[in-house]
């Protein structure tokens, strides 16, 4: 089976392709702009081409010819989106449009997964509910947007064209190889420069009761596998363990777990207005129709991180 992973030197598209490598027979083919900056995973064969030309992706599709596409390529920060609203609208959209509409002229017949976000629903989640797809797509911040206009492009291209494209809304997920832009490997990381002395024994913090549904990302593109073989086109799933976990948890389990005393410090610089209090998905659509259920402990992950950041900082 040929694969193409737009995104696949990210952290999600890295921890996609050890997955699709890891199946027989798959062929796996990532999309770089230019092979020297790309990260791609050993045994990935890098594919060039510009994801916001239309051209240059019809001309990726008839070199690779894939059965499988799995667009992860995209910008992920909710911080950076709200700098760079603009250009997160046009990488996010318009990278998007250029690949369906590539599939449609060169009338690939590759079934595509179009990852979108929990952050599409948006206020919805002040109802203190788990979230089903049918949810109304509020968003808050413009990341957020970005991702619900993805997420009905790829809709239209279903319906309109015929495309088999199947979606998926992925609430928090996390692990080794993440950015520290984000909050559980932001800790991680914090604590691993603490402890080699590299940084002061405080760290800096920003909204703590924020309650959240972490996923292992190895979970989360276990999902995306089965979403993408098992889903019906057209549909969307939510990708979610169903289960919510305060930031303030995350601290003090790393607090708990690093070798030196250290001290909280509140970083009023971290906190967003449009922070949503509460945001736990339900996944049961995906659970029925493909048999998906998260299988790595939440403090198994938890661990893996903070491993992965004393490595790095250690190197």
């Amino acid at each position: 089976m040929r694969l193409l992973i737009t995104g696949a030197g990210g952290f999600v598209g890295r921890h996609l392709s050890v997955l699709a490598l890891s199946k027989k027979k798959a062929q796996v083919y990532g999309l770089v702009r230019s092979q020297a900056a790309s990260k791609l995973v050993a045994g990935v064969k890098p594919v060039r081409g510009d994801l916001l030309s239309a051209s240059s992706m019809a001309s990726v599709l008839k070199k690779v010819k894939p059965e499988r596409i799995y667009h992860l390529a995209g910008q992920a920060s909710v911080a950076l989106s709200w700098k760079e609203p603009a250009s997160t609208l046009r990488v996010n959209l318009g990278g998007t449009r250029s690949l369906l509409e590539a599939v449609r002229k060169t009338g690939s017949r590759a079934r595509i997964l179009v990852v979108c976000s929990a952050d599409e629903y948006g206020a919805s989640a002040r109802s203190g509910r788990k979230l089903t797809e049918e949810a109304p797509l509020v968003p808050l911040n413009p990341y957020g947007r970005s991702k619900v206009a993805q997420d009905l492009l790829a809709q239209e291209y279903f319906r309109t064209h015929g495309l088999p494209i199947v979606r998926t809304r992925a609430f928090n997920h996390f692990g080794p190889g993440q950015s520290d832009r984000f909050v559980v490997p932001g800790f991680a990381k914090q604590v691993a420069l603490i402890e080699a002395g590299r940084q002061k024994p405080q760290i800096q913090v920003g909204n703590l009761e924020a309650v959240r549904d972490f996923t292992d990302v190895r979970d989360v593109v276990r999902a995306y596998w089965l979403a993408l073989e098992k889903g019906r086109a057209g549909e969307v799933y939510n990708v979610a363990g169903g289960r919510g976990r305060r930031v303030a948890d995350v601290l003090r389990f790393y607090l708990g777990a690093s070798s030196v005393r250290i001290k909280v410090r509140r970083d009023r610089s971290r906190l967003r207005a449009s922070d949503m209090p509460f945001l736990i998905g339900d996944a049961r659509k995906l659970e029925r129709q493909t048999g998906w259920k998260p299988r790595i402990r939440f403090e198994t992950t938890l661990r893996d991180v903070l491993k992965d950041w004393r490595k790095k900082i250690r190197g």
